[in-house]
């Protein structure tokens, strides 16, 4: 009998608590909360202090997961549970909401800088690399002079909210196709201009 292969570990990124379930920084804990319900999976909290959900999405398994930690220390949740796993970072997808990127937009990349997000910035850290693939989603930019920092926690806008579950399931089917297609042929599907 063969084991069956190591799951994927899907990270997304947000806040916990009520008061930011629908703000533009929570775009990952979305992402991660529609591949669990794909999967029919149920929420645990585990040691790592990650929320966990395990799942099959097609012929793969994963490790869904919330760092249950603000979103400047999620590195330590997100180490603590790749080393449990024993995973490799190229088994590691995040997903998080991305500024410089339009509304609604996907990038999907492996590696890169942290750009000032500091959920990427904790995880680089914790983790010792930041070589891992990623689930870009674009939130665009704050309008006017408005401090970044106050945009990506705010709730989406009506005109956003009214394109939010598309977006979801966009971002949510990306995270499939990179599992079972690999990084380019997922980019050549889902890296768009919105």
């Amino acid at each position: 009998m063969t084991s069956s292969p190591s799951p994927w570990i899907i990270v997304g990124l947000g806040n916990p608590g009520a008061e930011y379930a629908a703000t533009r920084h929570n775009a990952g804990y979305l992402v991660v909360d529609e591949l669990a319900r794909r999967g029919s999976a149920t929420w645990k909290m585990h040691r790592s202090r990650c929320r966990v959900a395990e799942v099959r999405l097609g012929s793969g398994r994963a490790v869904l997961a919330q760092p249950h930690a603000f979103m400047n220390e999620s590195g330590g949740p997100v180490a603590s549970l790749v080393s449990y796993y024993k995973e490799p970072l190229d088994r590691v997808i995040v997903i998080h909401d991305e500024l410089d990127i339009p509304f609604g937009a996907l990038r999907l990349k492996v590696g890169g800088g942290d750009g000032g997000h500091n959920g990427l910035k904790s995880l680089r850290k914790s983790l010792g690399s930041g070589e891992f693939l990623r689930v870009r989603w674009g939130i665009g930019r704050p309008p006017g002079r408005m401090d970044p920092a106050a945009f990506v926690l705010r709730n989406f806008s009506a005109t956003e909210r009214a394109e939010v579950a598309v977006l979801v399931a966009r971002a949510a089917d990306a995270v499939e196709a990179l599992m079972s297609e690999g990084l380019e042929a997922a980019q050549n599907r889902f890296n768009t201009d919105a």
